[in-house]
């Protein structure tokens, strides 16, 4: 499991010359990461925000949705290239259908993210202006590392569904990338 590994270790196995883990995972790191430092700014501001509880724990729930689809991604991903592999000697009408699932399923975990991100953005445009001072900043970082993976994760959904143009979970990963930049803008 990639989530239960130390940073340096985890570090090291998305380093490894492997296609498994990939960016997805990385991305899922971050956002996980960016949803610990909204939950701290929470926090740390119960004095001056009396929903600072209910945003840490929202805050939280986002962390660790976020955490578990650091194995997911990987998971769905090895799946899609071992189905890939083995499509190799099927008659072409099977390979496709083989290809097109297991593709269609890699695409699930980065729209997962995309959702978070969004979700997370807009936590973070919600908490900016009401946590502490002296943890705004953090709360802007963390909704700009959340547009960013909203915008990472779009392009995997992408890249992942190449076999069918007009996926209607391509257009949604781009409204979700634009909603997390939206309300990423919002939080400074």
């Amino acid at each position: 499991m990639l989530a239960g590994l130390s940073l340096p270790a985890l570090l090291e196995e998305l380093a490894a010359p492997q296609e498994v883990p990939g960016a997805g995972s990385a991305l899922a790191v971050a956002l996980a990461a960016a949803a610990a430092v909204v939950q701290m700014a929470a926090r740390l501001s119960p004095g001056s925000w009396p929903d600072a509880a209910g945003v840490a724990a929202q805050a939280e729930s986002l962390r660790e949705r976020a955490a578990r689809l650091v194995d997911d991604d990987a998971d769905a991903y090895r799946e899609a290239l071992e189905a890939r592999a083995a499509a190799e000697a099927d008659r072409p009408e099977q390979r496709d259908w083989a290809l097109g699932r297991a593709t269609a399923a890699a695409a699930e975990p980065p729209l997962a993210l995309a959702r978070i991100a969004a979700d997370l953005a807009e936590l973070c445009a919600a908490a900016g202006a009401r946590v502490e001072l002296r943890v705004h900043a953090d709360v802007a970082a963390a909704a700009a590392l959340a547009a960013a993976v909203a915008r990472g994760a779009r392009e995997l959904v992408a890249v992942n569904l190449t076999a069918l143009p007009g996926d209607p979970r391509v257009e949604e990963a781009d409204r979700l990338a634009a909603a997390a930049a939206d309300a990423a803008a919002r939080a400074r």
